[in-house]
C-alpha cells in the first residue's frame, strides 16, 4: 500500500502548517484561549479562507471534495499547534452529518455558509447519565402539531457557547436506553427555549451545557431518517475519532520535539543531560510510542470512509486504545525529562499534556475502546 502524499496533499500540509507558523504560535494561541470567545474569528476566516473549512464537503455542494487524508493532515497540523478552534465540531462533526444524512435543501443552506466560515455548528449529544454509550439518549422531541418539541438537558457540547445553529439528538420513540427511536434535529440557537452556559475546558478549548425548554421545531427540521439515527451518529463519531487520532500525533511530535531539545540545551552535572544514556532511551521509547500511534492513526484514516460499520468501527477503537496509551506515555514521559517547568503554564508542554489527555477521553477513553475491540472479536476480527 502506496502511504506517500500526492503534490496537492504535501501542498496542502505545507500551507496549513505555514499559517500556523506565522500566526500561531505559543503566545498568540493563549492569548486566543483567554479571549471572550475562546477562539479567533480572524484565524477562523483564514481557514476559510485557505480552504480548510470547505475541505470534506462535495464539489456539488460548494465544497472542496477532500478526503479522509486531507482531514489527517489537516488535524495532525492543529494538533502541532493546539488549535482551539472549533473545527472538530462545526467541519468534522456537524458536517459530516450534513453531509451523510442532509437533504438537497438543508445542504445548500449550510454548507456554503460553513465553508466560507459564516455560519458555526455544535452537535448536541452528550448527557450527563450516558457517559459513552452513544445511544443513551434521554433528550425527547414530541410531535406537535407539523412540528416537534424538544425537552431536556445535554452537555460537554464542544464549542457550544458559540455555535449559530446546533445539531441535536432527541428520542422520538422508546426508552432511554433503546438503539432506536433516535432523531437529529436541525435547530437555530437563538431559538426561544435555549439556554447555553458556556465554559472553558482543561485543555483550553470551550464547551456548554445545553438546556431545552419546549423548544419547538418546524418537521423540516428534522435531520435524516425518523427514528433511525443511531447508526448515522455512530458513523460521524468513527469519522471524529480518526480526526481526533491524527490531531494527537500533531500533538505528541511537538511534545517529543520539545523534549529532545530540551535534552540538548539543559544544562547539569557540568554538562547537557542528553548525553546521559538513560534519557536517550527515554526519548527514543517516545518516539516508539509517537510512531506507534502514527500507524495507527493512519489506519483509522484508512477505515474511516468504509462502508462495513463493524469493520470501521473495529479500526477506529483500536486506533483509538494505541492513541490513548501513547498519549499518556508521551506526555508523562516529556513531564518528567523537562522536569517542574512542564507543569506550569508559561511552558507548551504542560497544555500539550492536558490536550493530549482530554482527546484520549474524547468518546471513549483506552480502556472503553479496548472492551468495544474485545466485543467485535479482536483487532482482525473473525
Amino acid at each position: 500500500m502506496d502511504f506517500d502524499l500526492n503534490d496537492e496533499q504535501r501542498m496542502l500540509k505545507d500551507s496549513v502548517e505555514k499559517l500556523l507558523n506565522g500566526r500561531y504560535d505559543f503566545d498568540a494561541r493563549r492569548k486566543i484561549s483567554a479571549s471572550p470567545e475562546g477562539f479567533s474569528r480572524e484565524i477562523w476566516q483564514a481557514f476559510a479562507e485557505m480552504g480548510l473549512l470547505a475541505l470534506p464537503f462535495s464539489e456539488d455542494d460548494g465544497g472542496l471534495g477532500a478526503g479522509p487524508v486531507e482531514t489527517m493532515l489537516t488535524m495532525e497540523s492543529f494538533g502541532k499547534a493546539l488549535v482551539v478552534e472549533p473545527y472538530l465540531a462545526t467541519v468534522i462533526l456537524c458536517g459530516g452529518l450534513l453531509r451523510h444524512a442532509g437533504n438537497e435543501a438543508q445542504r445548500a443552506d449550510h454548507i456554503p455558509a460553513i465553508a466560507a466560515g459564516e455560519r458555526l455548528f455544535a452537535f448536541a449529544h452528550s448527557e450527563r447519565q450516558a457517559r459513552y454509550d452513544l445511544f443513551d439518549v434521554a433528550v425527547s422531541a414530541k410531535r406537535d402539531g407539523d412540528g416537534y418539541v424538544i425537552d431536556g438537558a445535554k452537555g460537554l457540547v464542544l464549542s457550544g457557547d458559540s455555535a449559530d445553529w446546533l445539531i441535536v439528538s432527541a428520542r422520538t420513540s422508546g426508552e432511554r436506553r433503546d438503539r432506536s427511536g433516535i432523531s437529529l434535529f436541525l435547530v437555530e440557537a437563538s431559538a426561544p427555549g435555549i439556554t447555553r452556559r458556556g465554559y472553558a475546558t482543561q485543555d483550553g478549548a470551550r464547551a456548554a451545557e445545553i438546556a431545552f425548554e419546549n423548544v419547538r421545531v418546524s418537521a423540516d427540521a428534522l435531520l435524516g431518517p425518523l427514528d433511525d439515527a443511531l447508526p448515522l451518529i455512530e458513523r460521524v463519531t468513527d469519522e471524529a475519532i480518526a480526526a481526533l487520532c491524527a490531531e494527537a500525533v500533531g500533538v505528541m511530535e511537538d511534545m517529543h520535539g520539545a523534549t529532545v531539545e530540551y535534552l540538548k540545551v539543559r544544562n547539569q552535572f557540568g554538562t547537557h543531560i542528553g548525553a546521559f544514556q538513560v534519557l536517550q532511551h527515554a526519548a527514543a521509547d517516545m518516539f516508539i510510542a509517537l510512531e506507534q500511534g502514527r500507524s495507527m492513526a493512519m489506519y483509522a484514516t484508512m477505515m474511516a470512509s468504509d462502508g462495513d460499520a463493524n469493520e470501521r468501527t473495529r479500526a477506529v477503537a483500536a486506533a483509538k486504545v494505541q492513541i490513548g496509551r501513547s498519549c499518556k506515555f508521551v506526555g508523562e514521559s516529556a513531564v518528567q525529562l523537562h522536569g517542574g517547568v512542564a507543569v506550569t503554564m508559561e511552558y507548551k508542554v504542560a497544555h500539550s499534556f492536558k490536550r493530549a489527555t482530554m482527546i484520549d477521553r474524547l468518546f471513549g477513553d483506552a480502556d472503553h475502546h479496548l472492551a468495544r475491540v474485545a466485543d467485535l472479536g479482536g483487532v482482525i476480527g473473525e
